[in-house]
């Protein structure tokens, strides 16, 4: 049998879209023509999450419970409308010496994405001026947020992932920071905060420096390094997702679970009942529809100085 396909227009752009039948989550029934039209619904608060960051995602062409690949390289279908940037990867596991990533600045490279069964969307905590047009390669990153992912270490769940977090957030705010948070999609809470630096490594050093803090001073509850032998029962505060080669899911991705979930912008009260934290697609598209962007303080401008030395 043929596969289905239907072109359409996204504001001025002319897209095939394939296989819209297609189960992409087997559990829930949730097709591909679902997927793209949450993502295009999605889009006006997403696609400033997106902005300038280049992008890795992972597809899924069979479904969540069929086999995954992550893509960094632009694919040799890339529209050449959709923007991209070359970046080097200095040890790349591919023996690559650079990738040309794409960058998503528009609803109709979201919609070709959504159509690939690009489900999870995932970038840096740093950005590439797109001033110029084509980019130049390799252009200096513009690191401007600092992200805490909160991973709980079983029996540790969620619950114990937003105590961790409100007690990230009083820290941050006696800083000068102002923190948004949001779920991962799985099973943890991140806490993000848009900042300014005097260079790219500079969150890294603070991050580890908080966690290490926070490790030393609630040592019941958090755990610091990576070692999983260390992390039973306790929040791991992931820092090192602010090395600019590190990327974290974006704000209302798609996550590949049993149920269509979605990494989804919190209120702070809400972390008094961490039980009710698990969103689906639609579940986001009406919060959104009542609060807005609740992630868009990440996009602050201008943003708070990061201290550079000392924590209080």
């Amino acid at each position: 049998m043929a596969s289905e396909s239907v072109t359409v227009e996204v504001e001025g752009r002319q897209l095939v879209l394939t296989n819209l039948s297609k189960v992409l989550y087997p559990q829930t029934g949730f097709t591909k023509a679902e997927v793209i039209d949450y993502y295009t619904r999605i889009a006006p608060v997403l696609l400033p999450h997106l902005q300038g960051r280049p992008l890795t995602v992972k597809r899924y062409p069979n479904g969540v419970e069929a086999s995954f690949f992550y893509e960094k390289n632009a694919p040799r279908n890339t529209p050449d409308w959709v923007p991209t940037v070359r970046l080097e990867v200095p040890g790349s596991t591919m023996d690559r010496t650079s990738i040309d990533y794409l960058l998503v600045t528009e609803l109709a490279t979201l919609v070709w994405l959504a159509n690939q069964a690009a489900l999870e969307l995932h970038v840096p905590q740093w950005r590439v001026d797109c001033a110029d047009t084509p980019l130049p390669d390799n252009p200096p990153p513009v690191v401007d947020q600092i992200v805490f992912d909160l991973d709980p270490g079983p029996p540790a769940s969620i619950v114990e992932c937003a105590e961790v977090a409100l007690l990230l957030r009083d820290d941050l705010l006696a800083q000068g920071l102002d923190p948004v948070v949001k779920t991962s999609g799985s099973k943890g809470i991140q806490v993000t905060a848009a900042v300014q630096v005097e260079h790219p490594q500079q969150t890294s050093v603070f991050a580890k420096s908080l966690a290490t803090q926070f490790a030393e001073s609630h040592p019941k509850q958090v755990v610091s390094v990576m070692a999983k032998n260390l992390r039973h029962g306790k929040v791991f505060i992931d820092w090192s997702q602010n090395n600019t080669a590190k990327t974290t899911v974006a704000p209302y991705s798609l996550r590949a679970k049993e149920v269509p979930s979605v990494s989804t912008p919190l209120r702070w009260e809400e972390l008094s009942e961490p039980q009710k934290l698990r969103f689906d697609a639609g579940a986001v598209l009406t919060r959104v529809e009542r609060f807005g962007d609740l992630f868009a303080g990440a996009l602050l401008r201008p943003a708070p100085q990061l201290p550079s030395a000392g924590l209080v």
